[in-house]
């Protein structure tokens, strides 16, 4: 027969006649003895709570992380370190781990050099430097760098009615980060909405003909950091030049040429090398029965080179890493496997989803559930769920579990909760990740401040709490939620 989320009909029979037994004298039955167990036990979800936030295991782990090897892009021999580091760890929690070998870009910054060399009232002899950074997959000037006419456009609508003007120029994208969005809780409309220049808007530039592309930074706060990031080229496109201004210096550039033409100089010399070699790192925390069934939890290990990665996502693998080691100090082993994944090129090129999707696609019903933490270090708000609507209500001891600290938000979700989980949710696998404060994400996020004095130990305690009962949760359950299948 069908099961129910609390067992069998044999199951359930029992727990009528145990309740009947327990009619009292006056023939009143015990309304509290007629309740089922919980299926999983409160109790225990308050243990690794409670030990989650008293533990500054996650917080050394991140130390070694950003201070001892820093900024980690594919290709790079700090992802090398970073990888071996984390994969020695996990395994001295007595976790089982493989390195999956996945092919990834290697792209390396160079010389970066932005100046405005004419503009409307420029006195004779003068310059100015501009503040910016190139974007990833963009491709070098010559090392003289190139010279010419900055055209100013707000959207791709812009740029299309002034194509005439657009070739041999460098075309600059003005869209503003609405850190109102950000400030009322999306943070994330807000990013994909100003992105969109970022991924789209230097492949519309070349396509008619721009010698350079410029985006202004994706970020609400003015501390004149460029944001870097990737772009995105269509197939078969030559890359042209492009490049994160800081968003004070984009509006500079949109104030002077509101009275006439602007010329600048751009260097940029970043170089794209062969693929290299790297690994997503995972580690098995065993099951007590049902070990070809997997919850994952997982953050990415890469990140950009401008800032050592703290805030992005260096929070968010750790924090995956430290639902491991919070259930080795309990000594708690769910019915589940309890998988961690450290995701290898999140950032520019997603490789390491692509390869560990690959590799599960064919047993995909063994991934009962994946979790994902890439929103940066604010403290947990609660969790974000891609389920049916009727998987929230068996959720509700996690929302309640998690009451102490705060993390009582349960929102339910139709797309994608991560991209490496992407792949997993578009196979029908229902994906989770921590609702956390963003408000303050995009001030830090892919630039040079994303350093460790941005986490609060606190937040990050938070976070490991809700991912570790969220996860031993999902592990502990007699029966898997439904599948549910994320809009792409």
């Amino acid at each position: 027969m069908k099961k129910t989320l609390y067992g069998s009909c044999t199951f359930a029979l029992g727990l009528a006649i145990v309740a009947l037994s327990l009619v009292n004298k006056a023939g009143a039955v015990d309304a509290v003895a007629m309740q089922p167990p919980p299926v999983v036990d409160p109790g225990v979800l308050a243990r690794i709570r409670d030990a989650a936030m008293v533990n500054d295991w996650g917080w050394q782990r991140l130390s070694d992380l950003t201070d001892k090897i820093g900024p980690r892009l594919s290709g790079s021999p700090q992802l090398e370190a970073a990888i071996t580091q984390l994969a020695g760890v996990m395994s001295s929690l007595g976790a089982t781990v493989a390195l999956q070998p996945v092919k990834v870009p290697h792209w390396v910054r160079g010389e970066e050099i932005g100046e405005l060399v004419d503009y409307p009232g420029r006195l004779r002899g003068l310059t100015q430097k501009l503040h910016l950074t190139a974007l990833g997959a963009s491709s070098a000037t010559t090392p003289k760098g190139i010279t010419a006419r900055v055209i100013v456009v707000h959207d791709l609508d812009e740029l299309k009615l002034r194509a005439r003007e657009v070739r041999g120029s460098i075309v600059l994208f003005e869209s503003n980060f609405d850190q109102r969005l950000a400030s009322n809780g999306e943070a994330g409309a807000a990013y994909q909405q100003s992105g969109f220049y970022r991924f789209s808007g230097p492949s519309a530039a070349a396509a008619l003909g721009a010698s350079a592309a410029l985006v202004r930074s994706i970020g609400g706060a003015a501390y004149r950091l460029p944001h870097t990031g990737l772009t995105i080229w269509k197939d078969n496109q030559a890359p042209i030049p492009a490049a994160a201004l800081a968003a004070e210096d984009a509006d500079l550039i949109a104030r002077l040429d509101a009275s006439g033409p602007i010329i600048m100089k751009l260097v940029l010399t970043p170089q794209t090398l062969p693929d290299a070699d790297s690994f997503n790192v995972i580690a098995d925390w065993p099951a007590r029965e049902k070990s070809g069934e997997y919850v994952v939890v997982s953050g990415h290990l890469d990140s950009w080179d401008l800032g050592t990665g703290a805030v992005d996502d260096g929070v968010g693998v750790i924090a995956a890493a430290a639902v491991i080691q919070v259930l080795k100090q309990l000594d708690l082993h769910p019915r589940r496997t309890i998988r961690f994944v450290g995701w290898t090129n999140e950032e520019n090129g997603s490789r390491g989803n692509k390869a560990y999707f690959a590799s599960v696609s064919h047993v995909i019903e063994t991934q009962v559930a994946a979790i994902e933490n890439d929103e940066g270090g604010g403290r947990a708000l609660g969790i974000a769920a891609a389920v049916t609507p009727e998987t929230l209500a068996i959720l509700q001891p996690v929302q309640k579990a998690l009451g102490p600290i705060g993390a009582t938000v349960l929102a339910r979700r139709d797309g994608e909760l991560g991209s490496d989980i992407g792949p997993l949710q578009g196979a029908g696998v229902p994906g989770f990740a921590p609702l956390v404060d963003a408000r303050h994400y995009f001030d830090y996020h892919h630039t040079a401040a994303d350093t460790l004095d941005k986490v609060d130990p606190k937040n990050l305690q938070s976070q490991i709490a809700t991912m570790a009962v969220l996860a031993y949760y999902l592990a502990e359950l007699p029966d898997v939620i439904p599948r549910f299948k994320a809009l792409q």
